[in-house]
């Protein structure tokens, strides 16, 4: 049995900006940019793209990644986790996302100790402080709200908390990527979609309103989601 796997699901035509995952990057594709650094985690005992098109089979081919072809059918990336990793043996594994390539590989591995150190844990996901304030009033950046034990309260798109009293002094982004036991990974996948994931369109709240926990641990750097060509733009100007 492996004790844990990265899995980078990555569906070409997204929503909001298809084909970002082939966006060209300093000369490189954003995918190519998150496997490179998910490659470098000490924890990951295997690492897989699930995708549903060829023409990122035949980009990974290029630079000697690891692909699997999944069915175009899914709504969501959990989903298509789930189609890749059901006939493995496998603990923990980490969902990683294909449209964040500043990620760091130590990310990866403080999600893996988190889940493999601490058995009670099934979810967990990652938050940092944020300290850009044009990021505090966007939709695309996700915030969250723990609790004094490190559990998710809620994440939105909105602000919270909304400092109406002036005494909040640390606003946390969430980074989205998962450490999931395999177990949890069907169990949260084959949950009821929720009035509140619906609301926000972010899957994570599923969990929450079904009653369960998400543990939330500190990134120790910041990370960049590519929800538009504008997010793009940010990262190959911190690239450069």
């Amino acid at each position: 049995m492996m004790d844990v796997i990265g899995v980078i699901p990555a569906r070409f035509e997204s929503s909001r900006f298809p084909g970002k995952v082939l966006a060209n990057i300093a000369g490189r594709t954003m995918i190519q940019w998150v496997w490179e650094a998910a490659s470098k985690s000490t924890m990951l005992e295997d690492l897989i793209i699930a995708t549903d098109d060829e023409k990122v089979i035949k980009a990974v081919e290029t630079f000697e990644g690891k692909a699997v072809l999944t069915s175009r059918d899914y709504s969501s990336g959990t989903d298509r986790i789930c189609e890749v990793v059901n006939p493995l043996d496998v603990k923990v594994i980490i969902n990683i996302q294909a449209d964040e390539p500043l990620i760091n590989s130590s990310m990866i591995d403080e999600l893996a100790r988190t889940l493999l150190e601490d058995t009670s844990i099934q979810m967990a996901t990652l938050r940092y402080r944020i300290e850009d304030s044009d990021e505090l009033d966007d939709p695309n950046v996700v915030k969250v709200v723990s609790d004094k034990n490190g559990f998710a309260l809620y994440f939105s798109r909105s602000l919270i908390p909304r400092n109406l009293s002036s005494t909040v002094q640390q606003i946390y982004k969430h980074i989205g990527m998962y450490a999931y036991t395999k177990d949890f990974l069907f169990t949260f996948a084959n949950l009821t979609p929720s009035f509140l994931e619906q609301a926000e369109q972010l899957e994570q709240l599923r969990a929450l309103e079904h009653g369960y926990k998400i543990k939330v641990i500190d990134a120790g750097c910041d990370s960049i989601s590519v929800d538009t060509p504008r997010d793009l733009e940010k990262v190959r100007e911190k690239l450069r």
